[in-house]
């Protein structure tokens, strides 16, 4: 009983951090080995179970959103085609590949969360006299994140979240809410690849499902309240902190 609490709890709290700063999956994750679970199938029952998180999440920004429907509409295929793509190449992946490359896509998630303020800076669309070259980059980029998000769920936020820093979405309520839609996208299509996997871990999959449900709601809610920076360092650290354990753990 006991670890369905630790389940839950960290899929609450990964919740409310990918809707807040993003890099929640950093949460449940490891939660889910510390549980027993392969990494395999850890990564796999995660990404079968965020979906719930990017409903709740998107419906209390949904107020932002239609400013943006343009937007939206125009990096819905790449969020879609990557996602499925990403889930493909995460089946037709062995146990023994997974847990070696493991801890460089934690490491790839955590330092991409520490240096999103730096990378948001970059407008491409900004350059209007290049607007359809840098759409073209945007979408490329949205791609190149679902690809890496069907794959490895932990950090997805944190990359759409710079995609749509280069797309000139500036605020961050505004980009949360975009990045939610969009990341059900990629959950929703890598997740039905997944199914067929025969890796994931069903009981664990529903508690994850019902804590991210409630957590990224109540992240989307207070977020405006809530002091981001802190979630943020904390979970960077904590994602160094697991990279250097699943790499020892490896070696």
């Amino acid at each position: 009983m006991s670890n369905y609490v630790i389940i839950l709890v960290a899929s609450i709290l990964a919740g409310a951090t990918n809707a807040i700063a993003g890099g929640g999956t950093l949460i449940t994750f490891p939660a889910l080995v510390w549980v027993g679970i392969n990494p395999l199938s850890a990564n796999i029952t995660n990404t079968v179970a965020l979906w719930t998180g990017s409903v709740t999440g998107a419906w209390a920004f949904k107020e932002r959103l239609y400013q943006t429907k343009e937007l939206l509409r125009f990096l819905t295929l790449p969020s879609l085609l990557g996602g499925i793509l990403g889930a493909y190449l995460l089946m037709i992946t062995s146990h023994k590949v997974f847990d070696f490359i493991m801890p460089f896509l934690v490491m790839f998630a955590t330092v991409v969360l520490a240096l999103n303020e730096r990378i948001n800076k970059f407008n491409l669309i900004d350059d209007r006299n290049n607007k359809n070259k840098s759409l073209v980059a945007v979408f490329i980029l949205q791609f190149l994140t679902s690809l890496y998000g069907g794959y490895f769920a932990a950090g997805i936020g944190i990359l759409m979240l710079a995609t749509l820093g280069t797309a000139g979405i500036t605020d961050i309520h505004t980009a949360n809410g975009i990045k939610n839609i969009l990341s059900l996208f990629i959950n929703i299509t890598s997740g039905l690849v997944l199914i067929f996997s025969g890796k994931v871990v069903w009981v664990y999959a529903f508690i994850l499902m019902l804590g991210f449900a409630l957590g990224g709601y109540l992240g989307a809610v207070i977020s405006q309240r809530f002091d981001g920076r802190k979630v943020k360092n904390f979970v960077v650290l904590w994602g160094f902190i697991l990279a250097v354990m699943f790499w020892v753990r490896g070696v």
